[in-house]
């Protein structure tokens, strides 16, 4: 099941007593978690209505007694567990809590009806071999939470900046991202300071963004490259001195600037052997979005050309460790070097 059907399901008042959430995008499965709450755990009765453990203190015994129990002064509970590597091929031997998979397994052929229990993995896989995986799958409903893709996430800041009564164009969605990263929960807390600073029905453009949402320096560094791409060498320049006067080491910003281009080189290298956008990501352990704007970068510079930028930053890199250039002029130099070649 996906999970706007699985949302749709709650929304409707359909809770399957098991859950199994898992996937790297730890803000979904928060919010997932969330809207679970909503349906089960009784507000005013709350300290009955929800408990939480965490596997690699507690054995899963014991959440299989929880579960069974009978709740007091409520009609359900909802029994959060993570650190759920049971389901996974991380699962250690010989940790310092024995669990007796079995019980669960009993368990799932035969679950409470007052009781909800969800498990969250923070791992991209699932080991599909587990005899355990095979029967949650059975007994109750599985969630992936991957990262969205580039035009997912775009659209989902403009959903939240709706949400809040606010409004945002897509040109000012995708700066924020550029300017905030991929992770959803800093982009909602950069949502909510946009909105309170837009107020009702008030519009968010890309000044705001500028002016509201500070850049971290690798996302500073990733808006130089940017630049450079577009042939932008005075903004560029821009963020370098800025990054200069925010006393970041220049090793260090060429270092980041290596990384974006080796990241460009190598998407580029796997589009032409007709990987998709999520492969890629998958493959190269990077965000969707990320994927999507190194691409279209890349588009920008013929094959050879990235490679011969990345063996001239090796080679500063070198004269930069060694002394055989001044830092700040040396990275100067190549960026003038980059932006009229």
């Amino acid at each position: 099941m996906d999970i706007k059907a699985a949302i749709k399901q709650l929304k409707q008042g359909q809770v399957s007593p098991l859950y199994l959430c898992y996937g790297t995008e730890k803000y979904q499965i928060q919010e997932f978690i969330a809207l679970l709450e909503e349906q089960v755990v009784d507000r005013e009765q709350r300290d009955f209505s929800l408990a939480a453990f965490d596997l690699a203190e507690t054995p899963i015994e014991a959440v299989v007694e929880e579960a069974e129990t009978l709740p007091f002064l409520v009609e359900r509970k909802l029994i959060v567990v993570r650190d759920s590597a049971l389901f996974t091929a991380a699962a250690k031997e010989g940790g310092k809590v024995e669990h007796r998979v079995e019980a669960l397994l009993d368990y799932m052929n035969n679950p409470a009806e007052h009781s909800v229990i969800v498990f969250v993995v923070h791992h991209e896989k699932l080991d599909e071999r587990k005899k355990i995986v095979k029967a949650i799958k059975t007994a109750g409903t599985v969630l992936s939470f991957a990262p969205l893709g580039g035009n997912e996430l775009t659209q989902w800041v403009v959903r939240e900046v709706e949400k809040r009564g606010s409004r945002i164009g897509r040109d000012a969605a995708e700066a924020l991202i550029a300017a905030c990263g991929v992770q959803m929960s800093a982009l909602s807390v950069e949502v909510d300071k946009l909105c309170l600073y837009a107020g009702a029905n008030g519009m968010i453009d890309t000044a705001a963004v500028d002016q509201l949402v500070a850049r971290t320096t690798e996302q500073n560094v990733f808006a130089m490259v940017e630049h450079i791409a577009g042939l932008k060498l005075e903004r560029a320049l821009g963020i370098f001195y800025e990054l200069l006067k925010q006393r970041e080491e220049p090793i260090k910003i060429a270092a980041l600037i290596a990384r974006q281009f080796r990241i460009m080189l190598q998407v580029k290298d796997l589009a032409r052997q007709s990987y998709s956008q999520q492969q890629i990501a998958s493959q190269l352990g990077l965000h969707p979005y990320a994927v999507k704007i190194a691409g279209e970068q890349a588009r920008k510079f013929e094959q050879a050309r990235l490679k011969q930028i990345l063996a001239d930053l090796a080679q500063l890199d070198y004269q930069m460790k060694s002394g055989g250039i001044d830092k700040v002029l040396g990275l100067e130099l190549f960026l003038l070097k980059l932006g009229t070649a």
